[in-house]
């Protein structure tokens, strides 16, 4: 545990935060978590159980005097976004999160920090811990994968439930209470195509984007953070067009709700070509960059000679997929005009 973190102020918070971090909870990979929350619970003597799904649920007693008041439920997810930077030697099912100090803010190394929610869960564990803030009837709700369906949520029934109010612990500003929350639909877009050899006097290269800010697709795509799978698509798609690359593999972005930091792509261009296409790679990353300067000051571009594959995408089917990639849209759509600077809706081209 990281003796500066756990001196941050209100301690309490940031110690359980720490202990939580500690734990491996990738989502739908929460059973650690699960039962390091349900020893936490027993350790106050509180009644502390966990329904079918995983969810665990936690109720702590009225403060004297305050019996007569409305109970109230506190819920937080106990997973977390597990995402890291390709060079990151990390494993988020056995690992928990290495924190640190950077100036004013707590960093991961490498990896997503899971403040999301572990910053809620800290909270409403050490509200269970303490014996000097009044309180009425209490019932802590701490949901399961969150992140990638929300099936602890709804998975949970009717009847088990206590509290008459419920607070969801889920949110970025202190001081703070919103009313409703963000929804999101899944899109996933596949098809077949076919292969064909690589011709004789071919080269390979792997074209890396990295360095982007990543982000949530919902608390940050009004923030203008670079998409590594729009840039890479721009990158292949005007390869093609001006040197005839062909495409053998394209890794792009991890997960649906974060908007993809990284992408990988491994392409054949003919050797005749090779000096032709490492200036236009050249050219076109620095105009990238130069759009992308003032929020994305740490974009790479790179090119990495391989070994030549044996096959790559049919010609047809890489138009077709490059041009349906380049046209899809990524970022806000609309604004709301009845709320300042919330977002109505939005896209994120999250995996390719």
């Amino acid at each position: 545990m990281n003796k500066e973190i756990i001196q941050l102020e209100p301690q309490n918070i940031w110690k359980n935060f720490s202990k939580l971090n500690a734990v491996p909870r990738p989502s739908k990979k929460e059973e650690r978590v699960i039962k390091f929350m349900m020893d936490f619970g027993r350790s106050l003597q509180l009644e502390t159980f966990k329904d079918d799904v995983g969810n665990v649920i936690i109720r702590k007693e009225a403060s004297i005097g305050m019996e007569d008041r409305k109970p109230i439920t506190l819920q937080s997810h106990l997973d977390m976004v597990h995402q890291k930077n390709s060079t990151t030697d990390f494993d988020f099912d056995t690992q928990g999160i290495e924190m640190y100090i950077d100036g004013d803010w707590v960093k991961a190394r490498g990896t997503t920090l899971g403040a999301d929610n572990g910053m809620g869960v800290a909270a409403i564990m050490s509200l269970l811990e303490s014996n000097d803030i009044p309180h009425p009837p209490l019932e802590a709700l701490f949901t399961i994968d969150e992140e990638t369906g929300m099936t602890g949520a709804k998975g949970l029934k009717g009847g088990i439930l206590k509290g008459q109010i419920l607070l969801n612990l889920d949110t970025e500003e202190d001081n703070e209470i919103d009313i409703g929350c963000a929804g999101g639909i899944d899109i996933t877009a596949t098809r077949s195509y076919g292969v064909e050899n690589v011709s004789k006097e071919s080269i390979a290269y792997v074209i890396s984007v990295k360095g982007l800010h990543g982000g949530h697709s919902g608390m940050d795509i009004h923030r203008g953070f670079g998409n590594a799978n729009k840039i890479m698509n721009r990158l292949l798609h005007m390869s093609a067009e001006e040197c005839g690359v062909r495409v053998s593999q394209i890794d792009g972005g991890s997960l649906r709700n974060a908007i993809p930091r990284e992408s990988f792509a491994t392409i054949v261009v003919k050797s005749d070509l090779k000096k032709e296409f490492e200036n236009k790679i050249s050219e076109w990353t620095h105009e990238i960059k130069q759009e992308n300067s003032i929020i994305e000051t740490k974009l790479e571009v790179s090119l990495n000679e391989v070994e030549v594959p044996d096959e790559v995408m049919e010609k047809s089917a890489q138009e077709k997929i490059l041009k349906a990639v380049y046209a899809a849209h990524n970022g806000v759509y609309a604004m709301s005009t009845a709320i300042p600077d919330l977002v109505e809706t939005s896209n994120n081209i999250a995996r390719v």
